[in-house]
C-alpha cells in the first residue's frame, strides 16, 4: 500500500511538472497550490523531483552548446572578414554619391522649378474653374443684397430660393458658401418681420383712413341715389329694393353711371401694396396660413374698435356721421381685399364680420337714438342710416335689418315730435285768451279761415265787426297739426315704402298726436286752477270745432299721399274721441267748479237757528248765489243744449243737497220754527230760480224737482201735517212721498229740544194739552218706521 501511494505521488508530480513547463507563468499559481494542498511533506518530494528535472535540463543544454560551438566560431571568423569588405564598399558608395550629387545638383534645381510651375499652372486652372462656379453665387448674393436694400422682398425671396436650390449646392464645400447658406434663414426672418411691420403700419394707417374711405363711398352712394331718386320711387313696391347701382371690387359703378365721371376708389385712397407684398412673402415662405390668421384676427379687433361709439355720439349728427364713415370704410376695404386677393379673406369671413357689426350697430343706434330728444337730429340720423344702408348694399352686404331698425327709429322720431309738439300745444293754450276771435274786416276773416276750415252760414251773414265762436288757439292748433304731419312725412321719404304704407304711418302718428299729446294737454289745461267756468265753456266750444276739422286733416293726408280713404286697411283718424273726452272732462270740471262755487256761497250762510220769527225775506248769501247762477248760465248759451241743461240740473241738485245737509247737520242741535220759516223762504227762492228757466230746454217742472225733497220736508213741518204723513206713508201717491222717516225724525228731534226754551208749543198747551202727547206719539211712530227700515 505504501508503494502504491508513492507511485501515485510520483505520477502526480510528473503531471505538475509538465503543466509548469507548458503553462504560462500567470497560471502557475493554482498548479503550485495543489502541491501544498496534497499529502503532508509532498512538497519536499516535489522539490526533489523539481531539482532532478532542472539538472536534467541543464545537462541537455550543455550537450546542445557543445554540439554547435565549432560552427559558431567559424561564423564569427567569416563575419570579421566581411567587415573589412563592407567598409571598403561604404567608402566607394559615399564617393559615388558625392559625385552624383554634384553632377545632379543643377538638374535638381531646374526640376524643382519645373515642378513648382506645373503646380502653379494646375492651381490656376483649378482656381479659374472654381471661380467660374463661385462668381454666379456671388453675383446672385449681391443681387439679393440690392433687392433687400430697395425693399423688393418678394424678388429677394425668389433669389434666395435660386441660391439655395441651384447655386450654393455647386460650391457648398467653401466656407463663404456655408456662411451664405447659414445667413439665408436669418434674412428670411428679417423679411418676414419687415413685411409684418409694414402690414402693421398698413393696419394702423387704414384704421385712420377708414373715415375718409367711408365718407367717399357714402358720398358716391348719396349722389347716385339722388340721381336715381325718381326711378327708385316708381319702382318701390312696398319692400326694400336694392339700389340700382353696385360697386365692383375696383369700386366702379354699373354702366348707368356716366363714363367720364371721376370715381375715387378704395384702391386710390389707400395703398394696399403692404398687404399684397406680405401675402406673397408668406405664401413663398410656406406660412400663408399664419399670415391669414394674423390679418383676420387684427381686422376683427379693428372691427370691434370701429363699432365702439363715442360717448356723446347722440348729441350731434357729426358724431353719427363719423361712426358710419368708419364702419363703411372698414367694410369697403375688406370688400376690396376680398376681391383683390385670393383667399386672404373669404366671403364667409366678411359675412361673419358684417353680421357681428350689424348686431352691434343696431344695438348702438337703439341705445343712442333713445337719448336723442331733437327731432331734427333724429331725422338727420335717419337720412344717414338710409345712405349707410344703400352704400353697403352696393357692396353686397345685406341691410334689410337696417331698414327694419328704421321703423324703431321712426317711432323714436315720432316720440321726439310728440314731445316737441306737446310744448307747442302747451304754449298755445297758455297764451290763449279763451274768448271768441274778433274779426274787424273781411281780410281778417279770410286770414282766419285760411288757417282753419271754419264754415258757418249764420256767422258769415253777420256784419263786421263780428266774432268767430272759437278762440285763437283753434286755428293755431290746427296749423300745428298740419306742421306735425309734414314733419312726420319727412321721415317716411326714401324708406322704399309704398304710398299706402306712408299714408298709414302718417295717420297713425297723427292719431298719436291727437289722442295722446293734444288730449293730455287738454286734460291738463282743464284741471288747471286758473281755468274758470268761462274758459271751460270756451274749451268745450273749441274742442267741438277741432273735432269737426278732423275730416279736413284726413283730406290733407290724402292729398299728400294720393291714397284714397276708401282703400282697404286705411287707418282712420280717431281723434274724434280726443275731443269728446276733452269735452266730457271740461263738462265734468264745469259741474265740479259750479258745485265748488255753490259751496263757497253756502259757507257764507249765517242762520240764527233759534230765531223766533223769520226775517220775511230770503237770506242775502242765497240771493247772491242765485244771481251768480243766472249770470253763469247766460254764458252757457254757447254750449250744446244738453251740456247747459246738465250743468244747470247738477247745480240745482247740489244746491238742494247742500241745503238739506245744512239743515240736518249733526252738529246743529236745536232748530226753531222761525229758523225753519226762514229756511223755507230761501228754498222758495231756489224754486223760483228753477222755474224761471235759467237754461232753455227743460220740460215742465223738471228743474224744480231738484228741490222736491226739501219742499216736501218743509211743507210737512210748516203745516204740521203728521197725521197725513203717517197715514199715507208707503203709499205711491203719498203727499210726502220724498220725506224719509229718518230725515223727519232728525229734524223733529232738533225742534223738540227747543220747545221748552222758546215755548214753541205754548199755544198747543194752552188750547189742548193732548197735543204734546201727540208729538211724543209722532216721535215714537217715526222711530218705529226708522227701525223697521233698518231691520
Amino acid at each position: 500500500m505504501a508503494d502504491t501511494g508513492s507511485l501515485e505521488c510520483v505520477t502526480e508530480h510528473e503531471r505538475i511538472l509538465q503543466e509548469i513547463e507548458s503553462t504560462e507563468t500567470a497560471c502557475v499559481g493554482p498548479t503550485l497550490r495543489s502541491i501544498y494542498d496534497d499529502q503532508p511533506n509532498a512538497h519536499k518530494r516535489f522539490m526533489e523531483k523539481l531539482d532532478a528535472r532542472i539538472r536534467n535540463h541543464d545537462r541537455e543544454i550543455e550537450k546542445m552548446c557543445n554540439f554547435h560551438h565549432q560552427g559558431f566560431v567559424d561564423a564569427i571568423t567569416e563575419l570579421l572578414k566581411v567587415r573589412a569588405d563592407a567598409e571598403k564598399l561604404l567608402g566607394q558608395v559615399r564617393d559615388t554619391n558625392r559625385r552624383l550629387q554634384e553632377a545632379g545638383r543643377e538638374v535638381t534645381v531646374q526640376t524643382e522649378d519645373v515642378i513648382r510651375c506645373r503646380i502653379q499652372q494646375r492651381n490656376m486652372a483649378t482656381t479659374v474653374e472654381k471661380m467660374q462656379l463661385c462668381i454666379p453665387v456671388l453675383e446672385m448674393y449681391s443681387k439679393l443684397k440690392e433687392q433687400l436694400e430697395v425693399k423688393r422682398y418678394y424678388a429677394a425671396l425668389k433669389t434666395m430660393e435660386q441660391l439655395e436650390k441651384v447655386y450654393i449646392p455647386r460650391v457648398s464645400q467653401y466656407r463663404f458658401c456655408q456662411i451664405m447658406a447659414e445667413n439665408l434663414p436669418r434674412l428670411r426672418e428679417e423679411i418676414k418681420e419687415i413685411s409684418m411691420s409694414d402690414l402693421k403700419d398698413f393696419l394702423e394707417s387704414i384704421r385712420k383712413h377708414s373715415d375718409k374711405v367711408g365718407e367717399t363711398a357714402m358720398r358716391q352712394a348719396q349722389q347716385h341715389r339722388t340721381f336715381n331718386s325718381a326711378v327708385a320711387k316708381q319702382s318701390s313696391t312696398g319692400h326694400y329694393t336694392q339700389p340700382s347701382y353696385s360697386l365692383t371690387h375696383n369700386g366702379q359703378m354699373d354702366e348707368e353711371m356716366e363714363e367720364d365721371e371721376e370715381i375715387l376708389t378704395a384702391q386710390e385712397l389707400v395703398d394696399f401694396s403692404p398687404v399684397y407684398r406680405c401675402l406673397h412673402i408668406y405664401t413663398v415662405l410656406g406660412d400663408r396660413e399664419t399670415f391669414e390668421n394674423y390679418y383676420r384676427k387684427q381686422r376683427k379687433k379693428q372691427a370691434r374698435l370701429v363699432l365702439q361709439p363715442h360717448a356723446n355720439m347722440h348729441e350731434t349728427v357729426e358724431g353719427y356721421r363719423r361712426y358710419f364713415n368708419q364702419i363703411v370704410g372698414f367694410f369697403v376695404v375688406e370688400d376690396h381685399v376680398l376681391n383683390a386677393t385670393r383667399g386672404l379673406v373669404t366671403k364667409a369671413f366678411t359675412d361673419e364680420l358684417w353680421n357681428m357689426a350689424l348686431a352691434k350697430i343696431i344695438a348702438v343706434l337703439r341705445t343712442h337714438s333713445s337719448y336723442c330728444d331733437d327731432p331734427d337730429l333724429v331725422l338727420e340720423l335717419k337720412n344717414l342710416i338710409v345712405i349707410f344702408a344703400d352704400t353697403l348694399q352696393g357692396y353686397g352686404f345685406p341691410v334689410t335689418r337696417m331698414f327694419d331698425l328704421l321703423f324703431e327709429v321712426r317711432d323714436q322720431y315720432n316720440e321726439t315730435l310728440l314731445k316737441k309738439w306737446a310744448l307747442v300745444f302747451r304754449e298755445i293754450f297758455e297764451l290763449d285768451n279763451y274768448s271768441p276771435i274778433p274779426v274787424e274786416t273781411e281780410e281778417e276773416y279770410k286770414s282766419v279761415i285760411s288757417r282753419f276750415p271754419f264754415h258757418d252760414p249764420e256767422v258769415e251773414k253777420q256784419d263786421f265787426p263780428k266774432k268767430l265762436p272759437m278762440s285763437q288757439s283753434v286755428p293755431q292748433i290746427y296749423s300745428q297739426v298740419k306742421e306735425f304731419i309734414y314733419a312726420s312725412l319727412k321721415f317716411s321719404e326714401s324708406l322704399h315704402r309704398s304710398s299706402t304704407e306712408i299714408d298709414d304711418m302718417l295717420r297713425k302718428s297723427t292719431n298719436l298726436l291727437l289722442t295722446r299729446i293734444l288730449s293730455s294737454c287738454l286734460q291738463n289745461l282743464i284741471k288747471k286752477p286758473h281755468i274758470g267756468l268761462t274758459e271751460l265753456v270756451q274749451i268745450i266750444i273749441n274742442s267741438t270745432h277741432l273735432e269737426q276739422a278732423c275730416r279736413y286733416l284726413e283730406e290733407f293726408i290724402t292729398n299728400i299721399t294720393n291714397v284714397s280713404p276708401e282703400t282697404v286697411h286705411t287707418t282712420r283718424l280717431y281723434g274724434l274721441s280726443t275731443f269728446k273726452d276733452a269735452r266730457h272732462a271740461a263738462e265734468g270740471e264745469i259741474y265740479t267748479k259750479l258745485n265748488q262755487k255753490i259751496d263757497e256761497f253756502i259757507q257764507l250762510a249765517d242762520y240764527d237757528w233759534g230765531m223766533a220769527e223769520s226775517e220775511g225775506r230770503a237770506s242775502g248769501y242765497l240771493m247772491d248765489l242765485i244771481n251768480f247762477l243766472r249770470s253763469t248760465f247766460q254764458v252757457f248759451t254757447h254750449l250744446p243744449g244738453k251740456v247747459a241743461q246738465t250743468a244747470c240740473m247738477s247745480a240745482c241738485k247740489h244746491l238742494s243737497t247742500s241745503l238739506m245737509q245744512m239743515l240736518l247737520d249733526s252738529e246743529l242741535k236745536q232748530v226753531s220754527m222761525g229758523a225753519v220759516q226762514q229756511f223755507n223762504l230761501d228754498v222758495i227762492q231756489c224754486e223760483l230760480f228753477a222755474s224761471s228757466e235759467p237754461v232753455p230746454g227743460f220740460q215742465g217742472d223738471t228743474l224744480q224737482l231738484a228741490f222736491i225733497d226739501l219742499r216736501q220736508l218743509l211743507d210737512l213741518f210748516m203745516v204740521w201735517d203728521w197725521s197725513t204723513y203717517l197715514a199715507d206713508y208707503g203709499q205711491p201717491n203719498s203727499k210726502y212721498l220724498r220725506v224719509n222717516p229718518a230725515t223727519a225724525l232728525a229734524l223733529l228731534e232738533k225742534m223738540k229740544d227747543t220747545s221748552k226754551k222758546n215755548n214753541m208749543f205754548s199755544q198747543f198747551r194752552k188750547n189742548d194739552r193732548d197735543k204734546q202727547k201727540l208729538i211724543e206719539t209722532v216721535v215714537k211712530q217715526l222711530r218705529s218706521l226708522v227701525n223697521g227700515m233698518s231691520s
